[in-house]
């Protein structure tokens, strides 16, 4: 487009690209990216881009990345289905350049690594059946307890690995432990058990008790003893997805 060389052009710019992003206006960069309006022409008419939004009739746009978690969540989840997959550093710029709607990729960068936005999503998909599918996806690609390794101490590590179990005892009860072997554990446990233990699904890992720690906590409102739960049939299909975190 030939570049608005008027005042009130650019003014007229500034809002109708606002309206069409939810009645938000964009930041400068975003803005001379969708209109070819470069600073260099509004410069000459106000010292910041903030002073032209505010003559716009808009508060200046300095807070842009202070969305609400759930909303940012919201769009995130929304993505996740769009793709398919968990999307990367790459594929959330690429959505925004596509859709000036969405949240620019720094506003996720405040809840750390891929990781940990993956784990933010679990949090807030659990226990919602309408979100099955995006807890599938999200559970393939999380690692519980993950921590960047000390970049000072870079000797090779032996890593022992162990299990996570889940177990069946009567119709709907479910043991979840961790053990270094599975078959050895269950038989002590069902030397004193009044039932018979049967082994629905493991899950091998180098971190068995953060594991462990992460599915009491998913199901601790089903909590009835010890390390038993009453599982649903949705639950146990949860815990089966899961099969190596290493």
């Amino acid at each position: 487009m030939s570049h608005p060389t008027t005042k009130s052009e650019i003014l007229d710019e500034i809002r109708r690209t606002a309206a069409a992003n939810g009645g938000v206006p964009l930041g400068s960069s975003r803005f001379e990216h969708v209109t070819g309006i470069r600073p260099y022409d509004w410069e000459k008419y106000w010292a910041r881009f903030g002073d032209a939004q505010s003559e716009a009739g808009f508060v200046p746009n300095t807070l842009r990345g202070a969305y609400e978690d759930g909303f940012l969540i919201s769009r995130l989840v929304d993505l996740v289905r769009e793709l398919r997959r968990f999307p990367t550093q790459r594929e959330l710029r690429i959505k925004r350049m596509a859709d000036a709607t969405f949240p620019n990729e720094q506003a996720f960068n405040r809840w750390g690594s891929k990781n940990d936005r993956v784990g933010r999503v679990l949090a807030f998909c659990d226990d919602k059946p309408e979100y099955e599918d995006v807890i599938e996806i999200c559970e393939a690609v999380y690692a519980p307890n993950l921590s960047a390794p000390d970049v000072e101490d870079v000797r090779p590590v032996s890593v022992v690995y162990g299990f996570v179990y889940l177990a069946q005892g009567h119709p709907g009860e479910y043991k979840i432990g961790r053990t270094n072997l599975v078959d050895r554990r269950l038989a002590e446990i069902g030397a004193t058990a009044s039932v018979q233990l049967k082994v629905i699904h493991e899950i091998k890992t180098d971190d068995p008790s953060g594991v462990e720690a992460y599915w009491h906590k998913r199901f601790e409102q089903k909590w009835m003893r010890g390390e038993w739960f009453r599982l649903t049939a949705a639950d146990v299909a949860a815990f089966k997805r899961w099969r190596r975190l290493a």
